[in-house]
């Protein structure tokens, strides 16, 4: 019995799966999934086979992603906003049996959603679902860790994520079923997420932390919302019953100068902070509206959250909470963070080979460096790939941009070393500032001076209005402007 069956009898009707104009329950989503997995085995697509999906964030998408899961065959969800060149060049890496499409993107060899449904609509398959006799909820869902854990095939892989190449090329990282069945276990028992619970699903299903809501939805039997994919952040906040929101610092930001948004956060249980560092005034803001506030730690490679704060925070604070259950984590010599346990990937596809990336102790080093408390708090200080040297001295990008947000009026830094003859290195900065405030740069300078020494604070300061960012993500390309700073005369930024 697959986990997908297992979640239409533990939870039955409750909804699984909400969108503007309809509400799937459990019983309904395993329906149509068991159709969409039959279409997929008549078309000659095999468990163990690879099959990649260029698509928005829609119901079709979250079906197919489920009908491969149950079909026992590999997802590998790509962003579609990648340029035709470049998915093209991903996809021969992949070697996939089948190319599914939106139908907005045009693919050599591929077929739309639509087409592999064969015009079937969801709402067709709603009426189908519906008028199928349903299995009641046994409302145990206490008993289904055990069942699940008792498959022959824990070990499969089920998904292929690439990474978000934040500093560097996208890795293609493969996980099994019980990577992503431990990590959502891990986060449901530190953020409980149930029936009646609902969960905005605004992070893209080709990211991790988008797919691993459906593995957090089918263990707890919380539903999951789908928004409409012109549909602002804002609207979505009015047009869905939501009581848990992931966000990354900048929209948390946009939401809270919105009086209205603002006291729709207020009344989730839980809103979780991840991405990147969130300035100190930006949380307290948050806090000074009563906003059950999260914050995270996670990274592809572990299926999502590493570490996560154990209940909402109450001040600004530094670390990203405790490590959840079925994580390891250490500190090597040299600072870098070290993780292992049943939620780490099989490791990154090379060649058609998935080939592994733990050292002889098994751990995976996650070229984070950090540190972890004698109570299991982990903070983060920064990326090992972004560390460089300035006058002898190991220079962490993260910290300068850290003491930057603390500065009353800067929303966001980021800090890039540029060639200096003196020192090797230098870091220069590019801040965004409150819109209506004018931050002095000499008072920059002098706290930046007070808080991390000269020998870390920026030689030059640029101000930024919208950040250059990766493709279909809020990250900023820490890459692009560190090309930038680095070309002789490309600067187009004013100090």
């Amino acid at each position: 019995m697959d986990v997908i069956t297992r979640a239409a009898r533990v939870f039955g009707n409750s909804p699984m799966l909400r969108m503007a104009d309809r509400t799937l329950s459990f019983n309904e989503c395993n329906i149509v999934v068991k159709a969409i997995a039959s279409n997929l085995r008549s078309r000659g697509i095999h468990s163990g086979d690879i099959v990649v999906v260029v698509s928005p964030n829609t119901p079709e998408m979250i079906m197919l992603l489920l009908g491969l899961l149950k079909a026992g065959m590999i997802a590998a969800p790509l962003n579609n906003r990648f340029p035709e060149h470049r998915l093209s060049n991903t996809i021969k890496k992949l070697q996939p049996t089948l190319i599914v499409t939106s139908g907005t993107t045009s693919l050599p060899g591929s077929i739309s959603i639509v087409e592999l449904l064969e015009g079937d609509s969801l709402g067709t398959a709603l009426y189908a679902a519906s008028s199928t006799s349903t299995v009641p909820a046994n409302n145990n869902s206490m008993a289904m860790p055990d069942m699940a854990e008792s498959m022959e095939e824990m070990e499969r892989p089920v998904t292929i994520i690439h990474t978000s190449a934040s500093s560097g090329e996208a890795k293609a990282a493969v996980h099994s079923f019980a990577n992503h069945w431990y990590n959502a276990r891990g986060s449901n028992e530190n953020l409980p997420f149930g029936p009646g619970d609902c969960w905005l699903l605004s992070l893209p299903l080709y990211h991790i932390g988008g797919y691993a809501l459906l593995f957090r939805s089918l263990i707890s039997g919380g539903a999951l919302a789908i928004p409409d994919h012109d549909e602002t952040l804002d609207r979505s906040l009015f047009n869905f019953p939501l009581t848990h929101l992931s966000l990354v610092p900048t929209q948390l930001y946009r939401l809270l100068t919105d009086q209205q948004s603002t006291a729709r956060l207020h009344k989730m249980k839980a809103v979780l902070l991840g991405g990147s560092s969130a300035p100190k005034s930006l949380i307290e803001d948050a806090l000074q509206k009563e906003i059950p506030i999260y914050l995270s730690y996670g990274s592809t490679e572990m299926g999502s959250q590493i570490a996560t704060t154990p209940e909402p925070i109450s001040r600004a604070q530094q670390n990203s909470g405790i490590i959840l259950s079925y994580r390891e984590l250490t500190v090597a010599k040299d600072g870098e963070l070290l993780v292992k346990g049943p939620c780490l990937f099989q490791g990154y596809l090379q060649g058609g080979v998935i080939q592994p990336q733990t050292d002889n102790e098994g751990w995976f080093h996650t070229s984070d460096i950090g540190s972890v408390s004698n109570n299991n708090t982990v903070t983060v200080l920064g990326r090992k790939d972004n560390m460089f040297i300035s006058g002898g001295e190991n220079i962490h990008p993260e910290e300068i941009e850290k003491a930057l947000m603390m500065i009353e009026g800067i929303r966001e830094a980021l800090v890039v070393p540029v060639t200096d003859k003196e020192y090797g290195q230098r870091p220069v900065a590019f801040i965004q500032t409150d819109k209506g405030k004018i931050t002095d740069e000499s008072a920059i300078m002098e706290a930046m001076h007070a808080m991390v020494g000269k020998l870390k604070s920026p030689t030059r300061y640029f101000r930024i209005d919208e950040w250059t960012t990766l493709p279909g993500s809020q990250k900023i390309d820490r890459v692009w402007y560190r090309k930038e700073v680095s070309a002789p005369g490309s600067l187009a930024f004013e100090p």
